[in-house]
């Protein structure tokens, strides 16, 4: 049997597998990436760029790649429909703590397909096999033995020192490992929609990032460069198969804004919220990042942002271990990152959908009042977009020892 080597073999072509093979491939290491999919898939996920995570990209010219495809959301808010009351959060605030004071509204396919191209132009180190997925791997003292196969059936045994699962929420290395995914799976369902429809026309100071009460529940509204990303929810004993038909989905939009009628409903796309963390990132040769160790609600766009730091934090000290310094390191990766996915992303995510799932009126105003005053305090209004924009917790991580 031919075995083919390399140094690092990461599963999964997301943003959080691409990041990890373009740090690595800097630092001269070699790199296999695989993917099942035979291409990214322009799909509805993430679509939200925290300022740390612009950061970290601007080195290698991702960010204004990202800026130009994607819109400057330089506040957000919590709002109450129809009544068209809200707090809005202005995060230029944060200019003295980053060189991008705002969120980025942006698809992440779009970060895909730029680490790619970067990575296939400047890495020769790093090569990306697409519509390959792993059948199996076997670890050792020594390596990582991974069998893999392609879409015609091809099948192939690669060798690698570390085997790293940026394979999302259904890894297949998580499994490997063994690993519960210890949490909860929330009750409702989220129906992701996309449309052309202009919100903004109708709905009066509209920020470019919404999160909503209505009389029927919560709703979100989140703009990109071309369209309106909007997140509604089942009506009472409505089933998921009922809730995802046009007819179903254009009446919620009305109540949204009546002139909806006419709107282009351009994608749908229905998910259940998990909050999931694994209790372990590493064990021996074998490492998790992203949704593959974590994974959270939506609200507050924190998922995919995580991963992307996981993914910065562990190349640096992967390649370091390579390199010839103490495996210790990645002990360290996770000492620095699970605590945060836990603290910052799960729990942040999971208070921001409690928030708007509360269905008492006098609640919600209470809440929307609080809001407002944090919003107009100078110092509280810094401390509270320092933690939601995730500036605290990548600056607590990189504290950890």
């Amino acid at each position: 049997m031919c075995v083919n080597l390399t140094e690092v073999v990461v599963v999964g072509a997301g943003p959080v597998g691409l990041t990890l093979a373009m740090r690595l491939g800097l630092k001269g290491v070699r790199v296999l990436v695989l993917e099942a999919q035979d291409h990214i898939e322009k799909d509805l996920r993430a679509s939200t760029f925290h300022p740390p995570t612009l950061e970290l990209f601007d080195e290698q010219g991702i960010t204004p790649r990202l800026i130009e495809a994607g819109l400057i959301a330089p506040t957000w808010q919590v709002r109450n429909h129809p009544a068209h009351e809200f707090a809005e959060f202005d995060l230029s605030v944060l200019k003295p703590h980053t060189a991008h004071p705002y969120r980025l509204q942006c698809e992440q396919w779009r970060l895909s397909e730029f680490l790619k191209a970067y990575i296939e132009e400047h890495l020769p180190s790093v090569t990306i096999c697409m519509g390959v997925r792993v059948e199996g791997f076997v670890q050792t003292p020594e390596r990582v033995d991974v069998q893999t196969q392609d879409r015609v059936g091809s099948k192939e045994t690669w060798s690698c020192d570390y085997l790293v699962g940026c394979d999302g929420a259904k890894s297949v290395v998580r499994k490997g490992m063994d690993l519960d995914f210890e949490g909860q799976t929330f009750p409702e369902t989220t129906i992701l929609v996309a449309t052309d429809f202009q919100f903004q026309d109708h709905l009066p100071n509209l920020s470019f990032i919404n999160y909503c009460w209505s009389p029927q529940g919560t709703f979100s509204l989140l703009r990109l460069q071309h369209l309106w990303r909007v997140s509604l929810y089942p009506g009472v004993d409505e089933s998921i198969d009922e809730a995802i038909q046009e007819a179903s989905i254009r009446a919620k939009l009305q109540l949204i804004a009546p002139q909806c009628e006419a709107a282009h409903i351009l994608q749908v796309r229905p998910y259940r919220i998990h909050q999931r963390v694994v209790r372990h990132y590493v064990r021996d040769r074998l490492i998790l990042a992203g949704d593959s160790a974590h994974i959270n609600s939506p609200s507050g766009g924190m998922g995919m942002n995580g991963g992307v730091h996981d993914a910065f934090n562990l190349a640096d000290k992967l390649s370091r271990v390579i390199q010839g310094e103490s495996a210790e390191l990645l002990a360290l990766y996770e000492r620095q990152r699970r605590p945060i996915a836990i603290k910052h992303v799960i729990e942040q995510s999971a208070k921001n959908r409690a928030r708007m799932q509360e269905k008492d009126a006098d609640k919600r105003q209470q809440t929307l009042k609080n809001l407002q005053a944090v919003s107009q305090d100078p110092v509280r209004a810094l401390a509270y977009l320092l933690e939601t924009s995730m500036i605290s917790g990548l600056r607590e991580s990189m504290a950890l020892t």
